[in-house]
């Protein structure tokens, strides 16, 4: 390490090293809470989009019979690793499921390099033959996987019948104080007509409403809602989420990036009550609330029922 990563680090121990210790201190007194609700993937039908919210970002999806996994985080800490060990945030619950129960992927997604969401340690335990799907710049990441999609803005591939594309967000992507800005982003997963956005990380910004020049409707909208307090300028807070929901026209709102590590200042509990409150009479728009809770598109019949009730 030069002398001028040497001061980077040295300033941000100064800056952030009490908080960090005394965080870790406060973790060890209390064991990681068990999920909630455990998702049984085996039993879902590849005739339907079906999400299970295994926590933080990490998302199992079936898309019609494609299997994907977003921005994989399934041990009990992140962060960096050094000796063999992770020093970084500990789980505040635990994974939905291990790493040992997912079911065989078509493919995983990275939305970028942080390391909430992308963690080499999950990464290094799927297998080789999973197709990895990455923002620019983060090829390095992924390099164990046989097969590698790079994609820039706007590009895209085709998995399993599946059209996976990488589109904007607000946000950066440096791994490390001292590494180079990596690309970033989120994705766009069309097929059968069906369109699905995981938007990986992001402050608010106007990107998502082109996506209404695009397509009629996106069915469901998987965006961040936590870790505002006081990083707003990196991480939308629920009612920017919301908003951004409306603004592309998805139908459901599937929230994370809340309630399992400990990244900023807010409660646990606040970014999910926040975003109830905001949606209000459409709560019924807002799909998983808690870790392990699983969740199917309703069909068109079957959804026009729902949503006439929803409005009586």
């Amino acid at each position: 390490m030069n002398l001028k990563n040497l001061k980077i680090y040295a300033k941000y121990a100064r800056q952030h090293g009490r908080r960090f210790i005394t965080q870790r201190v406060e973790e060890s007194r209390t064991s990681i809470r068990p999920a909630p609700y455990q998702p049984t993937p085996a039993s879902w039908s590849d005739d339907r989009l079906t999400l299970a919210w295994l926590g933080h970002a990490t998302v199992l999806i079936n898309f019609y019979g494609t299997w994907l996994l977003t921005d994989p985080a399934l041990r009990s800490r992140i962060g960096v690793n050094l000796a063999g060990m992770t020093f970084g945030p500990r789980r505040l619950v635990q994974p939905a499921l291990s790493i040992g129960e997912l079911p065989p992927l078509d493919a995983v997604l990275v939305s970028h390099a942080h390391m909430d969401h992308c963690d080499l340690g999950t990464l290094k335990r799927l297998p080789r033959q999973t197709a990895a799907v990455v923002q620019s710049s983060n090829r390095d990441l992924a390099r164990r996987f046989r097969r590698i999609s790079e994609l820039s803005w706007g590009e895209s591939v085709e998995i399993n019948g599946a059209r996976i594309e990488a589109i904007e967000v607000n946000h950066w992507g440096a791994r490390r104080l001292t590494d180079r800005h990596r690309g970033y982003g989120g994705f766009l997963v069309t097929k059968r007509d069906r369109a699905l956005v995981f938007g990986g990380d992001t402050a608010y910004t106007p990107a998502f409403a082109k996506l209404r020049q695009r397509l009629p409707r996106i069915d469901v909208a998987i965006l961040p809602i936590g870790a505002y307090d006081p990083w707003i300028y990196a991480h939308a807070n629920p009612e920017q989420a919301w908003a951004m929901r409306g603004e592309m026209n998805a139908t459901y709102l599937m929230p994370m990036h809340h309630s399992t590590f400990r990244l900023s200042r807010e409660p646990a509990g606040e970014p999910i009550a926040r975003l109830l409150k905001a949606a209000g009479s459409e709560r019924w728009r807002v799909c998983l609330e808690q870790p392990g809770e699983t969740w199917k598109l309703p069909e068109a019949t079957a959804q026009a029922d729902f949503e006439a009730l929803a409005s009586d």
